[in-house]
C-alpha cells in the first residue's frame, strides 16, 4: 500500500509537471502572438512563426484543446497561410460550444476565404456567424465588404464579357471585309484575265488573217506564166497599133508635102 502511495504520488507530480510545461508553451505561444500583433507598421512573421512552434508543442501534449487549436490557426492566418487556417478554423466551428464562440470561428473562416478570393464561401461564412451572433457588427461590415467585391467582380466580368463580344463582332466585321475584299480581287483577277484572253484571242485572229492574206495572194507558176504571155501579147498589140498610127502619118504627111 505505502508503495502504491508513492507511485500515485509521482505520477500526480509528472502531470503537474506536464501541465504546467503545456501551460509555459501557451504563455510563450501568446507572447509572442501579442509582440507580434502589437507592431502595426509591418507583419512579423518571424513572431507570428515562434508563436505556432510554441502553440505546436503545447498541441502535442494535449491535441484536442480547443482554445489552443483555436490559437493555432490565428497563427498560421496571420502568416498567410490562409488554406491550413480555413482548415483549422472549420474544425474549430464544429468543436465549440456556445453561439458565440462558433460565430467567431465562422467570422475568421469568412476572413480566411475572403483572403484566398473565394467571396461565395466567405459570403455564406459570414451569414452563418451572424444567425450565431446577429448583433455583431464587424461581421455584418465583412458581409457587406465581401458582396461589394462579388458585385464588382460580376460588373468587371460583364464588361469583359461584352467588351469581348464587341471584339469579336469587330473581328467578324473585319473577316467580312477582308472576304470581300478578296471577293473583289478574285472578281478583278478573272475580269483582267478575261480581258487579256480577248486580246490574245483577237491578236491570234490577227496573226491567223495575216498568214492567210500572202496565201491568198499567192498564185501558181503556172498562173504566173499565163499571165505574164497575156501581158506581153497586149504589149505587141499596143506596140503595132503605135508603129500603124506613125506610118500613116507620114504617109499622111509626105502626100501633103508633094501637093
Amino acid at each position: 500500500m505505502k508503495r502504491i502511495y508513492i507511485l500515485s504520488l509521482l505520477l500526480a507530480l509528472s502531470v503537474s509537471v506536464f501541465g504546467q510545461n503545456e501551460r509555459k508553451f501557451i504563455r510563450n505561444g501568446n507572447k509572442l502572438f501579442m509582440e507580434a500583433v502589437k507592431d502595426t507598421t509591418r507583419l512579423d512573421t518571424i513572431r507570428f512563426s515562434n508563436a505556432e512552434i510554441e502553440y505546436r508543442k503545447a498541441l502535442n501534449k494535449k491535441p484536442a484543446d480547443v482554445k489552443w487549436n483555436y490559437n493555432l490557426a490565428d497563427a498560421l492566418y496571420k502568416q498567410n497561410r490562409f488554406e491550413e487556417a480555413a482548415g483549422k478554423f472549420v474544425e474549430m466551428e464544429e468543436k465549440m460550444e456556445t453561439p458565440e464562440e462558433k460565430s467567431r470561428a465562422l467570422h475568421n473562416l469568412g476572413n480566411s476565404q475572403l483572403m484566398q478570393e473565394k467571396l461565395d464561401e466567405s459570403i455564406e461564412s459570414y451569414k452563418k456567424a451572424l444567425r450565431n451572433n446577429p448583433g455583431d457588427l464587424d461581421t455584418k461590415y465583412n458581409l457587406a465588404y465581401a458582396q461589394m467585391l462579388k458585385n464588382q467582380k460580376e460588373e468587371q466580368e460583364q464588361q469583359n464579357k461584352d467588351q469581348n463580344k464587341d471584339q469579336d463582332q469587330d473581328k467578324d466585321k473585319e473577316q467580312d471585309k477582308d472576304q470581300n475584299k478578296d471577293q473583289q480581287n478574285q472578281d478583278q483577277n478573272k475580269e483582267n484575265q478575261d480581258q487579256q484572253d480577248k486580246q490574245d484571242q483577237q491578236q491570234q485572229n490577227q496573226n491567223k488573217d495575216q498568214q492567210q492574206q500572202p496565201q491568198q495572194n499567192k498564185i501558181s507558176k503556172e498562173n504566173a506564166e499565163q499571165l505574164l504571155q497575156a501581158l506581153q501579147n497586149d504589149e505587141r498589140e499596143i506596140q503595132d497599133k503605135v508603129k500603124k498610127a506613125k506610118a500613116a502619118k507620114a504617109k499622111k504627111t509626105k502626100v501633103e508635102k508633094e501637093w
